[in-house]
Order: C-alpha cells, then sequence, then structure tokens
C-alpha cells in the first residue's frame, strides 16, 4: 500500500500549514514507530510538507492514520500515485507549471536513497514521476514564461510599490528560492540590490550576478533604512525580523512606503512588523498572481492530465509485474537447482561417454528455459490482469522452505 500524508497551500494558510505540519509530523512518527516502517520518502517545500510511505502492514482504518486535523489529507495508492504525478508535473503548485518542485522531488528521492528508506517500490514511483515532470514539460507549455514563487513576489511588489526602476531592494536567503527572487530582479533596472545571507559567500556569488553587495545577515541594519522593497526566502527555523527590530533601524516616516515580501516557511517575518506601518506580505498574499497564472495556463494543464492519465497506465502496468518478480526469481532458482542436481546424477552414471556433461548440461538447461519461458508468460498474464488470488496461491507454493 502507497499512502500520502500532506498538508498543502490548497487546504491551508501559511500560519495553519506551520501548526498543521507538526501535526502530520507526529502521524508519520506514530506510524513509523509501530509499524517498522522502512520506505518513506519526505517533501518539504514553501507550500507543503508530504510523505510518501510503502507498507503492506498496515490497513485504512489503522489508528494511527486517524486524526482531528480536518488540515491532513491521507490518500493511498492510485489516488496517492496522480497526486504525485501531478505534483511533479507542476499542476499542484500555487503558481502553475512552476520548474522547482521538480527538483524538490529529485532531491527529496536522493536523500531518501541516501539515508536507505528508499525501497524498490518508491524508487520505482519517483522515478516515473520525474519522468512524468520532464516529459509534461517537454510537451506542453506548462512553464512556459516567469513561472515561480520569486518571480510571484516581485509581481507583487510591483502590484503595490508600482515600477522597481530606481528602488532600492533587499533580498535575504541565497538559496534556491532567493536566487528565484533574484533573476526575476535581474531585469528591474534597480538602484541598489543587497543580499543578506548566513553565510557570506552564497551572498557575495548571488550578488555578483546581480551587481549589488553582498552582507551577512547580522548586517542588516545596514541596508534596512534605505531597502524599498525586502524579500524573504531563507531556510530559517525561527524569524530573522521583528517589529523592534525594525524600529530601530526604520525611519517610522517611511514605513508605510516600504513593501515586505516573506516567502518563507516557517515564516522569517513576524506579524507584529506590521504594527510598524510597512505594509507586510507572505505567500497567502501571492494567491491572486497565481490564479491570474493558472488561467493563462488551463489549456496546457489539460494536455498535462492526458501525460499524466497515459504514464500512469504504464506505470500501473509495471507495477503489476513487480508484484511477481520475486515469485519468478524464486522458481528459476527452484528450477536451475533441480536441473543441476539432475545433471550431477546423470552425468556420473555416463562418465565414460566424452563430453557427457556437457551435452547433459545443455539439453537441461534448454529444457529449463522453455519451461520457464511458458510458466512466465502465464503469470506476467495473471499479474496483469490482477487475478490476486492466483498470485497469492503462487506465492505459497513457491515460497522458501
Amino acid at each position: 500500500m502507497i499512502i500520502n500524508l500532506r498538508v498543502d497551500h490548497k487546504v491551508a494558510s501559511i500560519e495553519t500549514m506551520e501548526k498543521t505540519a507538526k501535526d502530520l509530523e507526529v502521524i508519520f512518527h506514530n506510524l513509523k514507530e509501530e509499524l517498522d516502517v522502512q520506505e518513506y520518502i519526505e517533501i518539504s517545500t514553501c507550500n507543503r510538507v508530504e510523505y510518501y510511505i510503502n507498507t503492506d502492514i498496515v490497513s485504512y482504518e489503522n489508528d494511527c492514520l486517524k486524526t482531528d486535523n480536518e488540515n491532513i489529507i491521507i490518500h493511498y495508492d492510485d489516488i496517492a500515485i496522480i497526486h504525485l504525478f501531478r505534483m511533479a508535473s507542476g499542476l499542484e503548485s500555487m503558481i502553475i507549471g512552476e520548474d522547482q518542485i521538480l527538483g524538490q522531488i529529485k532531491s527529496a528521492k536522493k536523500r531518501s536513497i541516501d539515508e536507505n528508506h528508499c525501497g524498490k517500490v518508491l524508487d520505482a514511483l519517483f522515478t516515473k514521476a520525474i519522468h512524468v515532470g520532464q516529459v509534461v514539460r517537454q510537451k506542453t507549455n506548462i512553464n512556459r514564461g516567469s513561472v515561480s514563487i520569486g518571480s510571484a513576489a516581485v509581481d507583487l511588489a510591483e502590484e503595490n510599490i508600482g515600477n522597481l526602476e530606481g528602488k532600492h531592494v533587499l533580498v535575504i536567503g541565497a538559496g534556491k528560492m532567493g536566487k528565484l527572487v533574484a533573476k526575476a530582479l535581474a531585469e528591474k533596472n534597480l538602484k541598489a540590490i543587497f543580499v543578506a545571507n548566513r553565510t557570506y559567500y552564497r551572498a557575495v556569488r548571488l550578488a555578483e550576478e546581480l551587481n549589488g553587495k553582498a552582507i551577512l545577515l547580522d548586517e542588516l541594519s545596514q541596508c534596512l533604512p534605505t531597502a524599498d522593497v525586502i524579500i524573504s526566502a531563507t531556510g530559517a527555523p525561527h524569524t530573522i525580523l521583528n517589529k523592534e527590530r525594525i524600529e530601530n533601524f526604520i525611519d517610522p516616516s517611511k514605513s508605510s512606503s516600504i513593501i515586505m515580501i516573506d516567502i518563507a516557511n516557517p515564516r522569517d517575518i513576524d506579524e507584529d512588523v506590521e504594527n510598524t506601518g510597512v505594509k507586510l506580505f507572505n505567500i497567502d498574499d501571492l494567491r491572486g498572481i497565481a490564479y491570474k497564472n493558472k488561467e493563462l495556463r488551463e489549456n496546457e494543464v489539460k494536455e498535462a492530465e492526458k501525460i499524466i492519465d497515459s504514464e500512469f497506465t504504464l506505470l500501473k502496468n509495471s507495477f503489476k509485474l513487480m508484484e511477481v518478480e520475486d515469485i519468478l526469481a524464486d522458481i528459476r532458482l527452484s528450477m536451475e537447482n533441480i536441473r543441476t542436481r539432475e545433471a550431477l546424477k546423470a552425468t556420473s552414471k555416463l562418465s565414460d561417454i566424452e563430453g557427457s556433461a556437457k551435452i547433459i548440461d545443455n539439453m537441461s538447461r534448454s529444457i529449463v528455459n522453455k519451461i520457464f519461458h511458458d510458466m512466465s508468460s502465464n503469470i506476467k498474464k495473471v499479474a496483469e490482469e490482477e487475478n490476486h488470488d492466483v498470485i497469492e496461491t503462487l506465492k505459497c507454493i513457491f515460497k522458501e522452505k
């Protein structure tokens, strides 16, 4: 059984998502510990926290999967797989068609492999999902143009402050999201741009691409007083800016003209900053821009869904065959052991005939190959027809003693 546990932007605000992520983690760890779950992949982004689990020792009614938190989504098998394919294709993102989610899924899979909890089933599933995401982007225009949370944040800034030309902009965070923001800002003919990051060399590298200046997070006081727009996107586990810090470094007479956009999860900027007069926005405020983007891509979404349906059918067929692979391997090994033993008996009786051992070995190998070919074809057909009773019977007949 494949289980998907998640909370995402479709059902929760950024504040609710932060709180729900903790409940979700509890459910996952309870399930993991009680049922000794070995195969799982975790995906965590600014818009979602998800767990994909493969296990055959849990039922839909298991107490570990019960929750009173209505923001937690629990899906199984086909529905869970379709969701993963849609997510990899950018259809489940706030900004439809964004490419970053595909890289995040790849990273989640690699991390799971490195930590030894990605088994055969999830490896096949995520490999297929990544392939689907790539095919959708190759065969449709779903990701045409500027589509990312970073570019949406810059669009939101322009909606509220007007043209950014000649403005001072501060980007906090030089990670993947900070780079997306910087990419969107590169064409805006800014007067000055500062990049702040905990790791200085990363700030320097990104600032150089923008002809800007790099600073450490501890040096924010240098550029806060002159910033017109502040966009924050770090991976910090706690807030970086709060009311007290803003009041210490920003002139109250200027506060109302400053735009702050927090696209981090957990959030970088405390809600009390709004009390200083600054205009504060977060991921939830990107929904309007996301809706406009969705309308522009409706036809591409339909084409993407056709590809997803087709690839889902192919995966289901491969999973059916995967189910009997171990049975076939056991049968083949059993037949080979019998063949070897009987061939040895026969050659011992014919040891006086030159070349008898090779003749008998070749003949017996040929017989086994022919018998196994027909048997293998019939078992694969049973798997494709989803005849689970026959499959279970085969498992009993050919299981190791």
